[in-house]
């Protein structure tokens, strides 16, 4: 069994300090799966982001403002959610809650559900162009999938969970890591380890790091400590601009 790089989720991938704003999208049904879509400013569906939300899913307000800025910078954003309308900001407050033991029920049900059902019927509900793949925490598998596929131009992964060192020999599609300093998720071990493979597979690859986080920072990060929002709010640039040069030639 491959070595895993990046641990499955623990209690770390449960805090969050909540973010403030109105979200722009909407929440629509694609293949019986609910979602939420933001549109860019022209409504094209030419380029479409599929995001992968983390534990919070697609029902999270940070998430929807994340999913908000991408789409203002001109691509159609839908992140289905996964969870079955579970949400882990309600959940947590529960006495007894098992963060591990509730994250591990769905962590071979999401990829599948991803494969045989939302994928396929996006194709059909949309016309696209091209797609690029962006996952936080829970959602890298998604994205290193699409990239082993060659489904998406590129991908992006944030504070990955849940990844065996085989995804990245797999992956045949340009590749950005945002990473935190501190992380036992994926900690420097296993990320000098995943570089290491993809220099070695000369994969088109880029990795951010930034001191002064820890995991869940580019979703879930205090917008009140400076260096929190700045490394938040870069991460998401360098995402957006990694997608703009694959999808925007």
């Amino acid at each position: 069994m491959s070595q895993y790089l990046a641990a499955h989720p623990g209690d770390s991938c449960a805090q969050s300090v909540k973010h403030t704003g109105t979200p722009k999208g909407e929440y629509i049904d694609v293949g019986g799966i609910q979602c939420y879509i933001s549109y860019p400013p022209d409504k094209s569906t030419d380029r479409v982001i599929l995001y992968y939300c983390d534990v919070f899913g697609p029902h999270y307000l940070n998430n929807k403002l994340v999913i908000d800025f991408f789409a203002e910078h001109g691509y159609t954003v839908i992140a289905p959610d996964y969870f079955d309308g579970d949400q882990l900001d309600v959940l947590r407050g529960q006495e007894g809650f098992d963060m591990g033991a509730w994250a591990g029920k769905y962590r071979p049900a999401a990829p599948k559900l991803v494969e045989e059902k939302f994928l396929p019927a996006l194709k059909e509900k949309f016309t696209v162009k091209a797609y690029a793949s962006v996952g936080y925490c829970f959602g890298a598998p998604m994205v290193m999938n699409d990239l082993k596929a060659g489904r998406s131009e590129a991908g992006a992964i944030a504070h990955p969970t849940s990844l065996p060192e085989q995804t990245f020999h797999d992956i045949v599609k340009p590749l950005f890591l945002s990473c935190a300093e501190t992380d036992r998720a994926f900690p420097p071990e296993g990320r000098h380890k995943a570089e290491a493979i993809l220099a070695e597979g000369k994969k088109i690859y880029h990795f951010q790091l930034f001191s002064g986080v820890s995991h869940g920072f580019a979703i879930k990060g205090d917008p009140n400590i400076e260096n929190e929002r700045w490394a938040k709010e870069q991460s998401a640039w360098g995402i957006l601009g990694w997608f703009d040069r694959f999808l925007k030639k």
